[in-house]
C-alpha cells in the first residue's frame, strides 16, 4: 500500500509562466526532496533501463541534440545536459514532434547533504487558453505527480505501482490522483486563479484522471 497523503504532501507546487522560444508559456513546477545521492538520482533520471523501471519504456539517441522517444507518450530533442545537475528537452507529442517549442521539460537536480537530492522539474507549454480554462494546471500536473511517484518509489525501495493503466484505474490510483488533482488546485489558487475557475479546473481534472467507475452510484 502507498502512503497517498505522504507522497502527495511531499511536493512542493507551483504555477506561473516561463520563457518559451521567442515567447513565453504556462508553467507547472515541481519540488521535491530525495533520500538519495545525486549520482543516484541522476542516473535514474538519464539511464534509459532505470527509466524504464519508474516510468515508460524509452529510445533514441542519448546525447545533447538527440532526439528520444518515451512508448506511447511524448518524444522530443536534448536540449541542454550538465551532469549531475540539469537536464533540458523538448516535449511534445506525434506529429508536433518537429513543430517547434511547444513544450519544454527541465529538470534541476541540487545536493542536499551527502545522501539526499532535491529535484525540480518545470515544464512550460503553450497551452490553448480554453483548454487552460477547463483544466488549469493539473493537466500536466497531476501527470507528473504519477511520473514523481514512480521515482519516489523506485529510488526508496527498487519498487513500482506494476502496470501504471491497470493502477490508475485501482481505488488506490484514483485516490492518489484524486488529491493530486485537489493538490493542484490548491497551486492555481495560490497563483491568483479566482475560486470558481480553481473548483471547475479541479473537478475537470478529477473526473480525467480519476473518473467514477462504472455502474458507481452517481
Amino acid at each position: 500500500m502507498i502512503d497517498i497523503e505522504r507522497e502527495i504532501n511531499a511536493e512542493e507546487r507551483s504555477v506561473g509562466t516561463g520563457p518559451l522560444g521567442d515567447g513565453e508559456g504556462r508553467a507547472v513546477r515541481i519540488r521535491r526532496s530525495y533520500d538519495a545521492p545525486i549520482e543516484d538520482v541522476w542516473d535514474a533520471l538519464t539511464t534509459p533501463e532505470r527509466i524504464s523501471r519508474w516510468f515508460l519504456p524509452i529510445s533514441g539517441d542519448y546525447r545533447l541534440g538527440g532526439r528520444y522517444q518515451l512508448e506511447g507518450n511524448a518524444g522530443g530533442e536534448i536540449l541542454e545536459c550538465d551532469r549531475p545537475r540539469l537536464v533540458r528537452v523538448s516535449w511534445v507529442f506525434g506529429e508536433m514532434a518537429d513543430a517547434g517549442p511547444a513544450s519544454e521539460v527541465a529538470v534541476r537536480l541540487t545536493p542536499a547533504g551527502s545522501a539526499s537530492t532535491t529535484v525540480e522539474l518545470e515544464h512550460i507549454a503553450i497551452v490553448p487558453d480554453e483548454f487552460w480554462d477547463q483544466f488549469g494546471p493539473g493537466a500536466v500536473g497531476v501527470g507528473w505527480d504519477g511520473a514523481v511517484l514512480g521515482l519516489s518509489l523506485h529510488l526508496r525501495s527498487g519498487e513500482s505501482v506494476g502496470d501504471p493503466i491497470a493502477w490508475q484505474v485501482s481505488d488506490e490510483g484514483r485516490e492518489f490522483f484524486a488529491q493530486s488533482s485537489a493538490a493542484w488546485g490548491v497551486a492555481y489558487a495560490a497563483s491568483g486563479a479566482d475560486p470558481d475557475t480553481v473548483k471547475k479546473a479541479v473537478a475537470n481534472t478529477t473526473a480525467f484522471y480519476a473518473p467514477e467507475p462504472e455502474g458507481s452510484p452517481s
